[in-house]
């Protein structure tokens, strides 16, 4: 028996790592996408010992034209075809656009836009032809508030995963996108965001967010916000002004700098 594939990229830690692991656990074999290959490769033992899943390697760097070149190879192998896609690699800058390197700028974009968009093109028709398959695209409750390149490149993965589930209506394939709010990973310790002082309320846990993603993915949800509390968060963020939402969050950044 033939056992689905899961290609997940950023897979060695934080999100990307519960979904390798759930899917696993779900009986999917797996390919798992990072920069790291020593931690893809220890990822990858554990898995197969817990799960007695296939679990292949591919070390990539996303914002590179050959790292993104070779995940799309594989993710377009008919040979060997992917049933569920996971675009999560991402990184955010700590910084906005007026005091951010232009050419961390564009590695963004690569990294969170272009390399989603590419692996995406590249998985579809395999999907569409077997008539099954989903495409999950994290992004982030930021995508609802104006806030540096960051937020506008996740709200171009809520945009484009909604057009692409109207695309696929009527098909075996699925596409949403993924917007947790904060979540205890290693993302806002590398992006050098300071994250101390945000209360305990606010955080999710890592598990819980992969648990409500794939619930939402089987109803069919286009966007899926995890937790009430997100859920209301934003539905406040969507009816407010935008410059009444950026005052208030500059008003916090202000505070917290003179505390």
């Amino acid at each position: 028996m033939v056992m689905p594939t899961a290609l997940v990229t950023g897979s060695s830690s934080g999100i990307g790592a519960a979904f390798a692991k759930r899917y696993a656990q779900l009986g999917h074999d797996l390919v798992l996408v990072a920069r790291n290959a020593e931690r893809l490769r220890n990822q990858a033992t554990e898995l197969r010992a817990r799960w007695h899943v296939d679990v292949e390697v591919l070390p990539a760097d996303l914002g590179t034209d050959d790292g993104c070149a070779a995940v799309e190879t594989r993710a377009a192998d008919v040979g060997r075809p992917i049933d569920v896609l996971v675009n999560n690699a991402g990184f955010t800058l700590g910084a906005d656009l007026l005091h951010s390197d232009v050419d961390a700028e564009e590695q963004l974009l690569r990294v969170l836009v272009r390399a989603p968009m590419r692996l995406t093109k590249a998985a579809l028709p395999g999907m569409l032809a077997r008539d099954r398959g989903s495409i999950i695209t994290v992004a982030s409750v930021a995508a609802f508030v104006n806030h540096s390149s960051y937020g506008a490149a996740k709200a171009w993965a809520v945009r484009f995963s909604e057009a692409l589930s109207l695309n696929l209506a009527g098909t075996g394939v699925g596409a949403l996108a993924l917007c947790p709010g904060l979540v205890r990973t290693e993302f806002h310790e590398r992006g050098h965001v300071d994250v101390s002082r945000v209360p305990d309320w606010l955080w999710l846990d890592v598990d819980q967010v992969v648990t409500e993603c794939l619930r939402d993915l089987r109803r069919g949800k286009a966007v899926s916000i995890p937790s009430l509390r997100y859920k209301g968060l934003t539905a406040a963020g969507r009816v407010l002004p935008r410059g009444v939402v950026a005052r208030a969050r500059d008003a916090g950044r202000t505070l917290k700098r003179r505390r």
